[in-house]
């Protein structure tokens, strides 16, 4: 256990200093190819979003498409895995079917696809500057759709641990229905939460430290691994997205992380009770989708605003809290939320040992 221990730690320090060096030449490279962020101008109910675009125009034209160096760094670290495996340093590479199969799948497919929409954003090809709300849900939907089948088709898995609300509730046909829309409410979540900089990317790292954590307890050490590549590279990642950020990741890494937090909760619930944590765990991203969202249902439906700005931490920023505060904050409730989660997450592991 201790020698897998080593092996994960090993790997996070490479792929973490990979990042630190690579980033400075990339971030050179994305300037001289005017690869940089364009603000959007239209809400999604279709409005023009004036507010959103008058404090944000500063960040016009920074580098974005952060993920195509993860992808490289990923890839590197892969290929230096199974090459230790043809070695015989370690037994196992990272490409491994019962542990990630579905998570390297899903983190590379969903972001090469996104990639797309970026590729818009940068060059304003077409009437807007990247893919409509309506081509995003299609493409959203026909990837949920991919998780939900894979589990219950593919690992015939049909229950959910609710504990300690409730015991394990199979649910049949209703599973990948219920997977679906909860994959659906996590992509949405992770991509309205931004452009604050470092705030979706900081509650995301420290949500994945928790997972990555559980992911060990749990004995999937392949998985584990990769979990602490992606986590190592955020975290080098963070000295270039901290306020004023020089970066941006774009909204081929949004997807890309939803995919890896999808599908980490359902492997994780094939084992442990870990739904209601999680949304504990998840809180910061289901408070911000909620207020979003009742915004889009106030304009629909009463057709004026519910607030004057939506999510939650743009009307922190318009009420003139300046971002680096409001980040702070977000952050420090996301540490609570990962103290909470980890008491109730050893609490269980505690029990079943006794």
């Amino acid at each position: 256990m201790f020698a897998k221990l080593n092996s994960i730690i090993l790997f996070a320090l490479v792929a973490f200093a990979l990042g630190r060096l690579l980033y400075p030449v990339y971030i050179k490279f994305l300037k001289k190819i005017h690869a940089g962020k364009t603000i959007r101008e239209e809400a999604v109910t279709g409005e023009k979003s004036v507010i959103f675009s008058q404090m944000h125009k500063h960040k016009a034209w920074t580098p974005t498409m952060w993920w195509w160096l993860l992808i490289l760094i990923v890839l590197i670290m892969i290929l230096l895995s199974v090459l230790v495996q043809k070695i015989g340093w370690t037994n196992n590479s990272l490409i491994n079917r019962q542990e990630t199969y579905v998570l390297l799948a899903g983190f590379f497919g969903m972001g090469l696809i996104w990639l797309l929409d970026d590729f818009l954003n940068i060059k304003w090809y077409g009437a807007k500057k990247w893919l409509s709300a309506k081509a995003k849900l299609i493409m959203m939907f026909i990837f949920a759709g991919l998780i939900s089948r894979w589990f219950y088709a593919k690992l015939w898995i049909d229950y959910i641990n609710l504990r300690p609300i409730a015991w394990k509730i199979h649910l049949w046909i209703f599973w990948p229905i219920l997977t679906f829309v909860f994959t659906i409410a996590i992509v949405n979540a992770i991509n309205i939460t931004d452009w604050l900089d470092w705030l979706a990317w900081g509650l995301m790292w420290l949500e994945l430290l928790a997972l990555l954590v559980i992911t060990y307890t749990n004995q999937t050490y392949i998985a584990t691994t990769f979990v602490t590549i992606v986590g190592a590279v955020l975290a080098s990642f963070m000295f270039f997205n901290i306020f004023p950020a020089k970066i941006f990741m774009g909204d081929s890494g949004a997807f890309a992380m939803w995919w890896l937090f999808a599908t980490l909760i359902y492997l994780l619930n094939m084992r442990i009770w870990i739904i209601i944590p999680f949304l504990i765990l998840f809180l910061p991203f289901i408070v911000d989708l909620c207020t979003s969202f009742l915004q889009i249902f106030w304009k629909k439906v009463f057709h004026k605003k519910l607030f004057e700005v939506a999510p939650l931490h743009h009307l922190f920023e318009k009420r003139w809290t300046h971002e680096s505060t409001i980040v702070m904050k977000f952050w420090m409730i996301q540490a609570l939320l990962v103290a909470v989660f980890a008491i109730m997450m050893f609490y269980q592991i505690g029990g079943e040992l006794i």
